[in-house]
């Protein structure tokens, strides 16, 4: 990567506004924004969609070969590609969530992601939120944050999000699904979801967002300046 190019590292929970802030930040400071997310969320549908079993490891390696990932921004949106195919709202519903933590696991998907994720940040400035971003993708990341909050809190956010796009779920049903999703994500083997020793925790549950992102910019302001170069020289 070159010395020039600045990372920010968003990871966290589920439903914790990890792209919202990621987005808000990437427009102020004028930087590519990465959904890491939505790459696994684009994978997951492919091989739903595709009627792939999920424990057939042998074909979801071969169908990782066959994927083509692109974000385009596009109306003033940030949107995802699979295979020239705009599935920035499908991948969102509710039965690709329920499967996601089942796919990013999987020791093929996620090196396949890793190479693109890793890949972007050699080209640009770039600000990128996923569940271990800084700690596998970037653990050299200029700075880190990491975003928790109550999962009442979350829960209530997300169903409120969809409920602003038609699906009809229960505020039950997604307590569950985030509850599954937290469990699975911090205790898989292949890059668990962890809070880096050099990362800043936002606990963002009594935030709104425009405090969060006053926060969030304050302390990559403040951090930015005086980070090391924590990256390989080799």
């Amino acid at each position: 990567m070159n010395k020039l190019n600045t990372v920010i590292a968003i990871d966290g929970f589920s439903s914790c506004g990890k792209s919202t802030l990621a987005k808000q930040l990437a427009k102020a400071l004028r930087f590519a924004y990465i959904d890491s997310g939505a790459m696994y969320r684009a994978v997951t549908y492919h091989l739903i969609a595709n009627e792939i079993d999920l424990t057939d490891l042998e074909a979801v390696d071969e169908n990782i070969k066959l994927i083509n990932i692109e974000f385009k921004y596009i109306n003033n949106e940030n949107c995802i590609f699979l295979n020239g195919l705009d599935v920035s709202d499908e991948i969102r519903k509710m039965y690709v969530s329920e499967k996601v933590s089942k796919v990013s696991p999987i020791r093929s998907v996620r090196k396949a992601m890793v190479r693109v994720q890793q890949s972007l940040g050699e080209t640009c400035d770039i600000v990128m939120d996923g569940r271990d971003i800084g700690t596998q993708v970037f653990p050299y990341a200029t700075v880190k944050l990491f975003m928790t909050a109550d999962p009442k809190i979350r829960a209530e956010r997300r169903h409120a999000e969809l409920l602003s796009k038609n699906e009809l779920v229960t505020l039950e049903e997604i307590m569950t699904n985030l509850a599954q999703r937290d469990y699975d994500d911090t205790t898989r083997e292949e890059s668990p979801l962890i809070c880096a020793t050099d990362a800043i925790v936002i606990d963002n549950t009594h935030l709104s967002m425009a405090q969060q992102f006053d926060l969030a910019m304050e302390i990559i302001e403040t951090n930015r300046k005086k980070a090391p170069d924590k990256r390989p020289t080799s």
